[in-house]
């Protein structure tokens, strides 16, 4: 059928003041959306009147996309790399721990334009999953707020306040499971066909078994095999996850059309970037280990394009946490675009390694490793996150230098676990591969040692070590975020442990309340949240200032620097140096420079104490 027939589908349900702009996007996006779902599910014979539907459906949700909206859209598509800028910044938490409910968040918002926050991620606030949820992660509504948190009005309120706070509000969207209870599941479990086949349903073992060969395992401690029998549907679910998350069956048109409408709608409510979650597992494939599929892409893509069409003010963002000669996939290229933003895991993960080894080597590789991305599109870095540190994504980089990289990454996971004289504070976690190292949890400041430290000169060593991660987060050339209570060193939460359905979980230990006692004395210099929350802001407002620092400025590795630094150019004007080890460094400058944390001018041969870093600008 004629391009021009579904492109009228859409059109058709707008008034004639939105018709010649949605034309416009449909021109570009429309051909890229019907060859990708044309792929997927092209050799289904109710294909086209499935397409002129989802089109039908897009033109309304277009329609209904409120005027302020609208306007970002048209402001965010002329300048299509805003989100590339050096003042981008993220802050990271949960809305309990940050604020109590989304008002008590919303009454945070001096606090974070305070710090420099133009992007905010909440996580998990829809509502979940009665009882166990996975924090959250298992879905029973994607439109309805978590009455715990709120309600539906406070989230529009919110994003109204954040927008008008130059502050983008990040929100997870799980797209490859749905809760249990989610009407969906429900109404699969009272008979329906058509709700029976959202899901990955089957009658016996036989197919489990088969696919159960290829397939890794994510929580093999708690929540072991990748299928759950569910007496109701009288068959065998797909749970990748946990038994309570129902794996979507993507080769069904019906979920991909419903939860891009799921996704639309919430835009609507202003949400302006969305943490895709657990992309790598939206296709399965039996004889692999069904992650990463390149239909998972297109479907991605599909995705992309739609937001195009509808709302190219919003940002996609993947929670691809796999090695990173596989990252690239999930930003695409400039003929079939995908996320905006990736997660850079394993760059995170290399700068602690680093750390445990007082080498650099790894990090470098990884950086070596980095590829090249389209235009307007970045890399994510962080320090911490609510999840575990995952070791698997290094394989390769740890065991470029010929080493045994299994032997190798389980020695840092137990260095970060505390063992062998560590100064670390935290807990291994299970393993997704039982041949690899165990991920590691704790909060920032635990595992760089502010927790066990019992002197002055370990407190601050502690410090240095958080500082320089940070800083690495900060100077690579990604949107930097955040994570909740690093920026007033908060150490591990073990209340966890008091908590039944938590207690097996130690990623619990990185999920606290806000400090509010220490918040306080963010301003303070002689107390530690306030020494780390001040130099942590003062490094974000020497980053907004240099347009070197940007995600899509040059970058540069310097090979001369010795094994315990690393020296990072970015353009020719600026330059991090970062010493990894408890031994002091040398690095000969050439020419003349200014140091932007001391503010001081500086040349000739630099000593960088143990955990030092510095920022330096060409005079």
């Amino acid at each position: 059928m004629p391009s021009k027939v579904f492109s009228d589908r859409l059109l058709a349900v707008l008034s004639d003041d939105l018709r010649p702009q949605a034309a416009q996007r449909l021109a570009a996006a429309e051909p890229v959306l019907r060859r990708l779902l044309a792929g997927l599910y092209g050799e289904r014979a109710d294909f086209d009147a499935w397409l002129g539907d989802l089109m039908e459906s897009l033109g309304a949700l277009y329609a209904a996309r409120p005027a302020e909206l609208r306007a970002l859209d048209a402001k965010r598509a002329a300048q299509p790399e805003w989100f590339l800028s050096q003042r981008m910044l993220g802050y990271c938490a949960y809305v309990q721990n940050f604020g109590g409910d989304l008002n008590g968040v919303a009454a945070r918002i001096p606090y974070l334009r305070e710090l420099g926050v133009s992007y905010l991620h909440l996580l998990p606030f829809l509502r979940p999953r009665e009882g166990e949820n996975d924090g959250g992660f298992a879905v029973s509504s994607f439109d309805e707020v978590d009455p715990a948190l709120g309600s539906n009005a406070d989230l529009d309120a919110l994003t109204a306040q954040l927008r008008t706070a130059g502050i983008s509000l990040c929100s997870d969207f799980i797209l490859n499971h749905v809760a249990d209870d989610h009407a969906w599941a429900l109404a699969a479990k009272a008979g329906d066909a058509g709700a029976r086949a959202m899901f990955h349903v089957f009658p016996d073992r036989a197919m489990p078994d088969r696919y159960e060969r290829t397939l890794g395992q994510v929580f093999p401690q708690v929540a072991p095999g990748n299928f759950s029998f569910v007496e109701a549907l009288d068959g065998w679910a797909w749970t990748t996850f946990y038994p309570y998350q129902w794996d979507l069956n993507y080769a069904n048109p019906a979920v991909f059309a419903e939860m891009a409408a799921a996704l639309l709608r919430l835009a609507n409510r202003g949400i302006e970037v969305f943490r895709l979650d657990s992309t790598a597992f939206l296709w399965k494939r039996e004889g692999t280990n069904s992650m990463n599929q390149p239909e998972a892409h297109q479907l991605l893509q599909a995705l992309r394009a739609i937001v195009d069409i509808v709302a190219p003010g919003v940002l996609l963002k993947a929670e691809a946490i796999v090695p990173t000669r596989e990252l690239p996939a999930y930003l695409g290229s400039a003929a079939a675009p995908e996320c905006h933003i990736a997660y850079h895991s394993s760059l995170m993960a290399a700068g602690w390694v680093a750390l445990a080894e007082q080498d650099t080597g790894m990090l470098r590789e990884v950086i070596r490793n980095t590829p090249a991305l389209p235009a307007a599109a970045t890399w994510l870095s962080y320090v911490r996150c609510h999840d575990d540190i995952g070791w698997n994504v290094l394989r390769a980089e740890a065991s470029a230098d010929g080493s045994d990289s299994a032997a190798r990454l389980a020695r840092v996971a137990r260095f970060f676990s505390g063992a062998e004289g560590s100064y670390a504070t935290g807990a291994a976690f299970q393993s997704t591969d039982p041949n690899a190292a165990h991920g590691s949890n704790g909060m920032a400041a635990s595992l760089t040692g502010l927790q066990s430290a019992a002197t002055e000169e370990e407190r601050a060593l502690a410090l240095r070590r958080m500082l320089l991660l940070h800083g690495l987060a900060l100077s690579f050339g990604a949107l930097p975020v955040l994570y909740m209570g690093d920026e007033l060193a908060m150490e591990n939460d073990y209340s966890y442990l008091h908590r039944p359905q938590h207690a097996m979980d130690s990623r619990w230990l990185q999920r606290p309340v806000f400090d509010q006692q220490r918040w306080k004395h963010r301003y303070d210099v002689s107390t530690v949240p306030g020494a780390m929350h001040q130099a942590l802001a003062k490094l974000v407002r020497i980053r907004s200032r240099h347009a070197a620092l940007a995600a899509n400025a040059p970058r540069a590795l310097l090979a001369d620097a010795p094994e315990g630094m690393l020296a990072l150019a970015r353009g020719a004007r600026f330059l991090t140096l970062m010493n990894f080890s408890g031994q002091p460094q040398r690095f000969t400058l050439q020419g003349e420079w200014r140091e932007c944390v001391a503010e001081q001018a500086t040349s000739g041969t630099l000593v960088l104490e143990p955990y030092a870093m510095y920022w330096l600008e060409r005079e």
